[in-house]
């Protein structure tokens, strides 16, 4: 049984200095009527329970940490009718990518692409060589996408959720 009856995750290392383009993505999803930017401070309450909603609460905590730089640490993906996803960097721990999520109607359009290689393409202007995506779970996606590798033995990594499960009545 995982640790603290938590499933395996591993974590995933990217070569930073080897990321496919990101404007096929970009364009794809311009025609769609999908833009993926940065989101404005304004929009950072609206953020917040977007994600509190389609995720889990503690990916608004990470995602909270992307504001306490300019510009943020993040990226999201808009449609007229709003929000579709959103990916952050550096907030879990630095050189980290995650959390990221699409809601589930807007899947399969490449909208989790576009967000990771935007986050991923930030990350390597910033001066990152490799970056980490933490906790993953569709390990075959960020595979095909950009290449990430499996770090063996990373889970649960630096995700050490003792404080807040509750202890086992012995």
């Amino acid at each position: 049984m995982p640790l603290n009856n938590m499933p395996v995750m591993n974590d995933m290392l990217v070569r930073l200095y080897e990321l496919p383009d990101i404007q096929a993505h970009l364009k794809r999803l311009d025609a769609a009527g999908i833009q993926v930017r940065r989101p404005n401070c304004w929009e950072k309450p609206l953020l917040l329970e977007w994600i509190r909603t389609h995720f889990v609460a503690s990916w608004t905590l990470e995602c909270e940490i992307a504001f306490t730089v300019r510009p943020p640490s993040c990226f999201i993906a808009v449609h007229q009718e709003g929000i579709e996803g959103f990916a952050c960097y550096d907030c879990t721990r630095l050189n980290f990518f995650g959390p990221a999520g699409v809601a589930e109607h807007a899947r399969g359009k490449g909208t989790g692409a576009a967000l990771l290689l935007s986050c991923l393409h930030a990350m390597k202007d910033r001066g990152y060589a490799y970056a980490i995506i933490g906790g993953v779970g569709p390990e075959a996606f960020y595979t095909k996408t950009v290449g990430a590798t499996r770090i063996e033995r990373s889970s649960p990594g630096i995700y050490d959720f003792s404080l807040i499960q509750p202890k086992s009545q012995n």
